[in-house]
């Protein structure tokens, strides 16, 4: 689908958070573009629904290209949960697009620490409010937990806060706020 700066907002963030979708950020004068779009293409269609494939001309849309830093393309980036979840800039083969879209379609960060979690028994103080989406009281829990730790335990908890870091985004308020409280009570 092509995607506007007008329908932007709602065919990939909106619908992102229902299911991935890759953008194409592409013009018409670039020849690897050309390459990359039947590779890309025809991965997407092999996922049959599971990704959504949308193609921005950049030249029809500067303002997408400046809002998310389009230097060259091809560029592609994967949306999930409204947010980029993975990018990748210039041709690839249909094994890097595939392990691209494998990474993107597959559990997140988030997803993936809690299934660990559950499975292992650790930390079960954080288990209930991860499987609730609660990451503030995760996260206040493991920052007050982290101060007292052994070494091995305080790496373990710094890993399971970067991993929820992760999952929220680097712009999320939550990870701005406790990335620099983990900071201070580690340094």
């Amino acid at each position: 689908m092509q995607v506007t700066e007008a329908t932007f907002e709602r065919d990939v963030v909106e619908r992102s958070r229902a299911t991935p979708v890759v953008v194409d950020f592409w013009a018409d004068w670039c020849a690897p573009c050309h390459m990359l779009d039947p590779v890309l293409s025809e991965a997407v269609e092999s996922r049959a629904g599971s990704v959504v494939l949308a193609k921005v001309d950049i030249d029809s849309n500067p303002a997408l290209a400046d809002r998310f830093g389009i230097r060259g393309i091809p560029a592609v980036k994967g949306f999930k949960n409204g947010r980029v979840a993975g990018e990748f800039v210039g041709v690839q083969s249909r094994q890097g697009v595939d392990a691209f879209l494998d990474a993107l379609t597959g559990p997140s960060a988030g997803e993936r620490l809690l299934a660990e979690l559950q499975a292992s028994g650790e930390l079960p103080e954080i288990v209930g409010p991860l499987a609730e989406g609660d990451y503030e009281r995760a996260l206040e829990w493991l920052l007050a937990e982290v101060v007292d730790a052994d070494r091995t335990r305080r790496d373990r908890i710094r890993g399971v806060m970067v991993a929820l870091f992760e999952e929220l985004g680097h712009d999320h308020p939550l990870t701005q706020q406790y990335r620099r409280r983990l900071a201070t009570a580690l340094y």
